[in-house]
């Protein structure tokens, strides 16, 4: 006996999708989302560099790796154990070639930065941490 025998039967429609429509689906809802949220002003260059990056909170160097950088701000892998949160305030050191160095008259490039976005999503196969940054 049904417990509610009041309620009408509904049926509900079926949709398969082949391989190909549902990878173009599911390419479409996430390129579409991703361009909802895009917020950069300036064009990323694609940059694997070597940085330093100096917090004070817990006044301690982290050795640390661009991935892509843009005049506005930079993406970085962070070793799993800088306890990086958004909102949190980093002195960043771009290192310098010694040409380069000479003719600016210092070894590296700083910048002041503000994480405001964090991403944890590689900490088991990479064991680092993503991190966006806006420069102030």
């Amino acid at each position: 006996m049904p417990i509610y025998p009041n309620l009408p039967k509904l049926t509900l429609p079926i949709i398969i999708l082949t391989m190909k429509e549902e990878d173009f689906f599911w390419r479409n809802m996430i390129m579409s989302t991703v361009a909802e949220i895009e917020q950069r002003t300036n064009a990323r260059t694609s940059l694997n560099w070597p940085v330093s990056m100096w917090m004070p909170d817990v006044n301690k160097f982290f050795n640390c790796r661009t991935i892509n950088v843009s005049k506005s701000g930079a993406y970085f892998r962070v070793p799993m154990t800088m306890p990086v949160g958004e909102g949190s305030v980093l002195e960043i050191n771009f290192p310098r070639t010694e040409t380069l160095a000479k003719e600016k008259g210092q070894f590296a490039r700083i910048k002041l930065g503000r994480v405001v976005r964090v991403e944890r999503n590689n900490l088991l196969t990479d064991a680092d941490i993503g991190v966006a940054v806006t420069f102030e």
